[in-house]
């Protein structure tokens, strides 16, 4: 923020402060404390009708209303005015460049939930009271609990105040504070939200419990207002959240977290990991709202659910660009549409978020209710692009490219420690020419999405797993997996940077293929409007094996690249690769003193060239093989692990950021001008020779000698035996007729085929194998132009030279003969006319 702006800002909280009582922490409605609609065939999370900036000037006091709206626009987001008591921190074990603000008065200040707000509500993070148990109490009330903790960092953070060893066994948390109700929300209905709290909670008011909660990732929240005393009130939390113990038989939901953090597993939280806060709604009030983009007509499909007694209501939908009204609707709670004319799509390269103003009304007109939403214009399908199935973005093939991302922080673990910290590792996505971020095994809060959202980040979003280990899960807890998946799909349906749902990660936590498949066509079933990734990395590790379903065949090769062939019902994924490794001291931190990369670099120069061969790799998978999509790991190092490309800190960028970005931003341009590698006919039985099309070696031509296939320069001049090597017979493809085989001039009856990736002349011994190897398809060539001749057998690779000699690759890297560069040319030959005619 700027000097001025900053000060703008300042005037403005004061302002607010003198026209009513400090904001404190209160959050609008609670995402998830009433009953849930029935499962869907479309998107149902409730939508925040900003654009960038909120539009807040619907406010019932219209200069208040106008203040916030200023507010906005200084500081980008809806923050409190009053700062909250906090606990002095612990000593992180390394310091981010937010560390020091994360406790400069209430901790992570902003509205929590950027896609549907009210004007009204009460922040409550901040200092609250703390007791933690080995054993199953029950909670106190009226008692000063003894210890003091940071409200939303979890235990084991630093910021948290408390800072507790990840194997503490005192898995029972009890949390305690007070708080009390503006007069100016008497009449309303008083809901208290929890954006995340880790495993089991159950919340009291006054002593009596208002509601119970299980699971780590989702929101929920309840309707206290019975339990209100209309003056000090005391919020009474029990926590219990035994990670991967197994205490009690539990088997939670935990993604990398362990008491035993080493390798790639990391630090457990527990309790409270994200914001609290109060909200007051009408009597009859919106709940949420289903938003789904329909490009095909412009059109906005909404549907509103409620709380409370709506007979006779009704809803009017409006999009707004910026303040202005687009497009209107009026309907009931069913589906309608709302217009949005010439509608501006939503892309990485141009994020633009509509608003939409939601306003419930009486069976008199009169408004009962109004929220504000935002959305973004773009589908996400795929189809079929030269051939190969591809995932299409506003009906168009963009490559997605982007990092394994998994939202730890040294100093606030699983909580980022400001809002702006939380939205660096997003911005240093597109800084670093990324387009796409997998977030792995972990769900963030909601204003991350709204980050992703309004910078254009594309996201594929995991469901949290079980542990690593190979554990049998109950049907009751394969239950609450299945429940908890469903509950971040429908949290998340207003996002347009989601675009991808991933349900298994490498086997973790998979019982039984029919379970994998069945909770894959589940969310496919609840959210078709996105992707779903049914096994992310089935071919690795414990998984049980290709579930088969779903849109997206999804492979897993450290360091890679490698890629699973597209279908014609699911496009071909690198989910991870890489794992790049430098040390920097200073910057980095261990809890066990040991180290971890896939593969060490001595320095940054020598990472940045390996990073950009993969990258090359990468591209060549894309063209040849048909790769839609790769992830590389990852954006940050994390506890012990060291493949980043910024250090766990936050502080430094180990790669050359620029050279990064250019093979990046190369790879995506790339995939917009893919060649049409159609089917090429050549002379059945006509003799032709290939010549190499690599600039600076055109005079070379394939040959064989000694049964070696290699280049060599021929010319007139050149022996008639050179030549005669040098000219083929083009034959019907020994294995398949639609593909062709190459029979040598002078030594009929030998063909040219692989072997062990080595291409040579075979006598044709009829066997399957060598019918196979000496079958090729002949394809416009790699580069766009000549021929590409394609092996019949391993799809995606081709007939390429290096170094003089002739192989059959797929240009990924990993040995010399499949160097990346300049594979596209050196894979594309020009049929000329015959040396030996």
């Amino acid at each position: 923020m700027s000097p001025i702006s900053a000060l703008r800002l300042v005037a403005v909280l004061r302002l607010i402060a003198a026209l009513r009582r400090p904001l404190r922490a209160f959050p609008r409605r609670p995402l998830r404390a009433f009953p849930r609609r029935p499962l869907r065939a479309f998107p149902r999370q409730p939508l925040f009708a900003f654009s960038r900036r909120p539009l807040l000037a619907f406010s019932r006091r219209p200069l208040l209303a106008a203040v916030a709206l200023l507010a906005v626009s200084a500081a980008g987001a809806l923050v409190a005015s009053a700062p909250a008591q906090a606990v002095p921190a612990k000593t992180p074990p390394l310091t981010t460049p937010w560390t020091a603000q994360a406790l400069n008065g209430t901790p992570l200040p902003e509205y929590p939930r950027p896609q549907m707000t009210r004007p009204d509500w009460q922040n409550l993070n901040g200092e609250w009271q703390l007791r933690q148990s080995a054993t199953d109490d029950a909670p106190q009330f009226g008692v000063t609990l003894p210890e003091r903790i940071n409200v939303p960092f979890a235990v084991e953070s630093a910021l948290s105040g408390v800072m507790r060893s990840p194997n503490d066994n005192r898995h029972y948390l009890f949390y305690r504070r007070t708080f009390t109700v503006p007069s100016s929300w008497a009449g309303r209905r008083v809901q208290l939200n929890f954006g995340a709290v880790d495993w089991q909670t159950t919340v009291y008011v006054n002593g009596v419990s208002v509601g119970s909660h299980t699971g780590g990732y989702d929101a929920f929240s309840f309707d206290v207002t019975p339990r209100l005393n209309g003056g000090t009130n005391e919020i009474v939390i029990k926590v219990y959240d035994p990670t991967d113990s197994r205490q009690n038989g539990t088997l939670p939901l935990i993604g990398k977290q362990t008491k035993t953090p080493s390798g790639i597993f990391y630090t457990a939280v527990s309790g409270i990991w994200q914001t609290v806060w109060l909200e007051p709604t009408p009597a009859s009030s919106i709940s949420s709202v289903d938003l789904y983009p329909n490009l095909s007509n412009n059109t906005l499909r909404v549907r509103v659910f409620t709380r409370g007694d709506v007979t006779g209501h009704s809803v009017l939908a409006e999009a707004l660009n910026g303040s202005t009204v687009v497009g209107a609707a009026t309907g009931g709670f069913t589906e309608f549409s709302v217009p949005v004319p010439n509608a501006r799509r939503w892309t990485p390269d141009d994020p633009f978020l509509y608003n939409l103003r939601v306003t419930l009304r009486n069976s008199g007109g009169a408004q009962a209710d109004q929220t504000m939403h935002y959305f973004g214009m773009r589908t996400i399908t795929t189809g079929m692009v030269n051939g190969k199935l591809r995932p299409l973005l506003n009906g168009q093939f963009v490559f997605q490219t982007g990092t394994l991302d998994q939202g730890y922080w040294p100093d606030g673990l699983y909580t980022a420690p400001t809002d702006a910290a939380l939205a660096f590792d997003l911005q240093k996505h597109k800084d670093l020419g990324f387009n796409m971020v997998r977030k792995h095994i972990k769900v963030e809060p909601q204003r991350w999405f709204y980050h992703a959202d309004r910078l254009g980040v594309l996201v594929w979003q995991d469901i949290p797993s079980f542990t690593a280990q190979d554990i049998n899960a109950t049907d009751a807890q394969q239950a609450q997996f299945e429940a908890e998946a469903r509950e971040i799909v429908n949290e998340h349906r207003g996002s347009p940077a989601v675009v991808a749902y991933t349900t298994y990660n490498e086997g973790w936590g998979e019982r039984a293929l029919a379970d994998t498949q069945r909770v894959g066509q589940m969310v496919k079933n609840l959210d078709p409007s996105r992707l779903v990734n049914v096994h992310s990395g089935y071919n690795c590790c414990q998984s049980l094996g290709n579930p088969g379903n779903g849109d997206i065949d999804d492979w897993h090769m450290y360091l890679g690249p490698a890629s699973p062939l597209p279908s014609a019902s699911r496009i071909a994924v690198l989910g991870e690769y890489g794992g790049l490794g430098l040390q920097t001291p200073g910057h980095q931190y261990s809890p066990n003193g040991q180290w971890f990369a896939y593969e060490w670099q001595a320095n940054s120069t020598a990472m940045t060239d390996r990073y950009v061969g993969l990258v090359n790799g990468v591209r060549n998978l894309m063209v040849g093989k048909g790769l839609s999509a790769s992830i590389y790991t990852e954006i940050t190092d994390l506890e012990g692990e060291l493949n980043g490309f910024l250090t766990y800190d936050r502080q430094v960028v180990k790669f050359d950021q620029a050279r990064v970005r250019a093979a990046n931003q190369a790879l995506i341009a790339a995939s917009r001008n893919l060649p049409a590698l159609s089917p090429v006919g050549l002379p059945v039985n006509g003799r032709v020779s290939f010549q190499v099309t690599t600039p600076g070696y055109t005079d070379r031509y394939l040959r064989h000698m000694n049964s070696l296939a290699y280049t060599e320069v021929v010319n007139a001049s050149s022996a008639a035996t050179l030549k005669a090597d040098a000219t083929y017979t083009v034959r019907p493809g020994l294995a398949d007729a639609s593909c062709y085989s190459f029979e040598s001039v002078n030594f009929p009856g030998q063909f040219l085929r692989h072997a062990n990736s080595r291409v040579q002349n075979s006598v044709n011994d009829g066997s399957a194998l060598l019918r196979a190897d000496a079958t090729w398809c002949a394809r416009t060539g790699l580069t766009g132009s000549g021929v590409s001749l394609e092996s019949w057998n391993f799809r995606g690779s081709f007939l390429r030279h290096y170094s003089a000699e002739v192989w059959m690759t797929d240009g990924a890297g990993g040995t010399a003969y499949s160097n990346p560069a300049p594979w596209l040319d050196d894979s594309t030959w020009q049929i000329a006319a015959p040396w030996a005619p």
